[in-house]
């Protein structure tokens, strides 16, 4: 028999008890699909997840001041100046104070995040304005009374009236609104980063916090390569601020933002590994369906492999046609899993929101491994189907 007879003998064989394939192949059809579906859904929150932690800032380090019961805040603008004028890496800088007010504005009040930050903070964050203009160097060092407001709180207070020139107060203080940030999201957390307002950095330590202390220091690095070289630039230059030996605990502690996405990247790849693999299972249980309905089909079809072989089909002809059944089965399972794993991705994505990514390899993968699982499960009964005598086939009754 030629290989084009055995394929087409085994799909006359397949297609005579359709609904028998189908449920035997239903088992590779739902393995496939969980696998594709789990993947796509794991590399779709794994982009996600670093588009969103990588848009909290361009090459970004954060400098900490140490947490504890005993810790105390050292961080102060005269770190901050030390690092400009000092560090060659980088590209911006700024000192951060953040605290939590309530704000009167239009004929709203509205409790959010208000930070004092100074204009280098837009390109550290890699932030734009979307109306109105961000307050300078000069109104920084004068302690200027204005503030720019992110996008939730100016439909919060003032609806859809254009804010730009009105009074808020923020706690006691009162505040000219001079600018309306460009819209940013959420953070990887799940945080609003619309939800705030930026003041200058001296007016917030002033009058806010009336503190001369930092809550912490941003620093954009000028290249993503150079993110260890400068991490370890700044801890000298803090060290030697705060009077601090190579060998001392530090009182505060340089976060690496690119650790972060990277950490945060090969948590969710490990997870998405982890689902695909107990996904997989289902392909295991779905060949062991295929080689039990391929024993049945050897015991059901025992008279006529008698009747092939005395005609003079060869041992190998029953072997290959047995098996190119099983492969059939599963490699159609595959398709149909392959096929439903795309349209649930779509639904997913366009009706609940999850994101996801489809791997064209992993498709390629699924579809190679329910051939494999084919050729393992299918080759045992197929090898019994070739081992029976002629003889006893056909009196097999």
């Amino acid at each position: 028999m030629t290989a084009f007879k055995i394929v087409e003998f085994s799909f006359r064989s397949i297609f005579r008890n359709r609904m028998r394939s189908l449920l035997t192949s239903l088992g590779i059809i739902i393995g496939v699909c969980s696998v594709i579906v789990m993947v796509a859904v794991g590399e779709g929150s794994q982009k996600q997840i670093t588009k969103q932690i990588a848009s909290m800032g361009t090459n970004l380090i954060n400098v900490m001041p140490m947490r504890g019961p005993e810790a105390i805040n050292t961080l102060s603008r005269a770190d901050v100046k030390k690092i400009r004028t000092e560090a060659s890496l980088v590209q911006a800088i700024s000192g951060i104070t953040r605290g939590s007010f309530d704000v009167v504005g239009g004929t709203s009040s509205w409790e959010t995040s208000v930070m004092g930050v100074e204009p280098d903070y837009l390109v550290i964050k890699n932030w734009g304005v979307g109306t109105g203009a961000f307050f300078t160097e000069q109104d920084l060092a004068s302690r200027s009374k204005v503030a720019v407001i992110g996008k939730t709180v100016a439909k919060e207070l003032f609806g859809q009236s254009d804010p730009i020139g009105s009074s808020i107060r923020i706690g006691t203080t009162p505040f000219t609104v001079v600018a309306v940030l460009a819209e940013k999201g959420s953070t990887g957390m799940g945080d609003d980063q619309d939800d705030v307002i930026m003041v200058p950095l001296d007016t917030a330590l002033a009058r806010l916090s009336k503190s001369r202390n930092l809550g912490m220091i941003a620093i954009s690095v000028v290249r993503d390569d150079l993110m260890d070289r400068a991490q370890t630039e700044i801890d000298t230059i803090l060290r030697e601020s705060h009077r601090l030996s190579a060998t001392a605990t530090a009182d505060y502690s340089v976060m690496n933002m690119a650790d972060i996405i990277k950490t945060a990247s090969q948590t969710s790849k490990s997870l998405t590994m982890l689902l695909a693999a107990i996904a997989g299972v289902s392909l295991v249980v779905g060949g062991i369906g295929i080689m039990n309905i391929m024993l049945v089909s050897v015991t059901e079809r025992t008279r006529e492999i008698g009747i092939r072989m005395s005609v003079g089909a060869r041992r190998r002809d029953i072997l290959f046609q047995f098996l190119s059944e099983s492969v059939i089965l599963s490699l159609m399972g595959g398709m149909i899993g392959i096929v439903l794993a795309v349209t649930l991705c779509k639904v997913l994505t366009a009706f609940v929101g999850l994101p996801t990514s489809i791997n064209p390899m992993v498709i390629a993968a699924s579809a190679g491994f329910a051939g494999a699982v084919g050729i393992f499960f299918g080759y045992y009964p197929a090898r019994k189907a070739a081992g029976l005598y002629p003889i006893d086939a056909l009196r097999y009754e």
